[in-house]
């Protein structure tokens, strides 16, 4: 848990010390040269850190199990590829990370991830209970789906910020619209 509290502090500081930065400094110059200053366009610079934010939290669940405990909520990304089935031998698996090599066994039956003990669901010893909990490729899924709206609006906003700081019109020409030669209601 302090790994993941020391972390929210570190990035809290830094997007502190960045906040006081611009407040401080004059954009580069080739900053104001490149970016549209309008509301539109800070709308779609927030919406696409928030969508690239969500990218980076996607990853972390996906491979993290420190915030994610496996045997809360199935396996990561990677011990899922390690052919890690019921009744696999999971000292011999080979995969991305080379999982095998890492391992060691303790007698009571846990596994030793560099320093961390866990109960595997899958390793062959003495199991206290099963664990029946889903892949969690599920929260990655959902928050990679969720950050798809804000990269969505990210791409729409900055499109029509672009076209109007290159001249086009917005919108529909209201000189021409057939309400416009329509009689009044009473």
């Amino acid at each position: 848990m302090e790994d993941i509290i020391g972390g929210h502090v570190w990035l809290g500081s830094i997007c502190i010390f960045g906040r006081i930065w611009h407040i401080l400094t004059k954009p580069f110059a080739w900053a104001r040269r490149a970016l549209v200053w309008s509301g539109e366009a800070y709308l779609s610079y927030s919406l696409g850190a928030l969508s690239v934010f969500g990218f980076i939290a996607c990853c972390f669940v996906w491979f993290n199990n420190t915030a994610y405990p496996s045997e809360f909520y199935g396996p990561t990304g990677p011990e899922a590829s390690q052919d890690q089935r019921i009744g696999a031998n999971v000292g011999s698996a080979q995969g991305p990370s080379g999982l095998g090599k890492y391992l060691m066994r303790s007698p009571t039956g846990e596994v030793i991830f560099g320093g961390e003990t866990m109960r595997f669901w899958d390793l062959r010893a003495p199991c206290k209970k099963v664990n029946e909990a889903p892949d969690i490729g599920g929260v990655p899924l959902s928050i990679c789906i969720s950050e798809d709206v804000p990269v969505t609006g990210h791409l729409w906003h900055a499109g029509r910020d672009r076209a109007a700081a290159a001249g086009f019109e917005k919108g529909i020409d209201h000189d021409f619209e057939p309400v416009l030669s329509m009689t009044p209601l009473n």
